[in-house]
């Protein structure tokens, strides 16, 4: 039997990225999780300029990410939240023996990134605070927040990291440094926003910075830049 490829059957093959043999995702699904990452704090200081509460001054960055719940950014801020962790408990990573830790450490960061989501933090200096919020939301909160980050590290410089071949190809050695320093800038930001919180400084850009990192590993994770070069190449031709 002859398959018929009609025209958009062939264009999705020439712009999408080549999967891995053993691969039971997608880079597709790679690719959305990492977005919602990169776009997650541009998109909460967006949306609570635009729809400002009178409380902090309009275009300020808040106090840290998590603060933008108390904002007019609070539907973005649990969407874009319960959007990831659906992205990451359905991530099927790939067949191979570590395939198990794979699902495990996303559907961990999945369950994590919910409780961020529905156990907010506590309402910032000069917010009123929610009448149902008792500390252990922030307690809640704050664990999660560890775990979810500390997954996206484990990631970046171990599961993203393996690979079949021995040593491995020149691309997936360029890979990996980008996965080892992306990894790095996760923790960096982790011990800088522990540190500022201990001061009772913000953490916004520290969490910014480790989302940003944890964005990009998983973009070059799903191949983002070869599909975004296929899709511009075959736009231009």
């Amino acid at each position: 039997m002859v398959k018929l490829t009609g025209p958009s059957d062939s264009q999705s093959e020439a712009t999408s990225a080549p999967r891995e043999p053993d691969d039971r995702s997608d880079n597709a699904h790679r690719q959305l999780i990492g977005y919602i990452g990169l776009a997650l704090p541009l998109i909460l200081w967006l949306i609570a300029g635009w729809r400002p509460t009178g409380l902090s001054p309009r275009w300020k960055p808040m106090d840290s990410i998590s603060a933008y719940y108390y904002s007019g950014a609070v539907v973005a801020f649990v969407g874009l939240l319960v959007a990831l962790a659906l992205f990451l408990i359905t991530y099927r990573g790939f067949d191979n023996k570590y395939g198990w830790v794979d699902r495990l450490a996303a559907r961990v960061a999945g369950c994590a990134a919910l409780l961020v989501a529905f156990f907010p933090t506590a309402s910032p200096d000069g917010y009123p605070e929610l009448p149902w919020w008792t500390p252990s939301n922030r307690i809640v909160h704050y664990a999660s927040a560890i775990i979810l980050f500390s997954m996206f590290a484990l990631f970046c410089l171990w599961l993203f990291r393996m690979t079949a071949g021995d040593p491995p190809p020149p691309d997936k050695q360029r890979r990996n440094r980008i996965y080892v320093i992306c990894g790095i800038v996760i923790l960096i930001g982790m011990t800088w926003a522990a540190i500022a919180g201990r001061k009772e400084q913000p953490i916004f850009w520290p969490e910014s910075l480790a989302l940003i990192a944890f964005a990009v590993s998983w973009l070059v994770k799903g191949r983002a830049p070869r599909t975004i070069a296929n899709a511009v190449r075959d736009t231009l031709s």
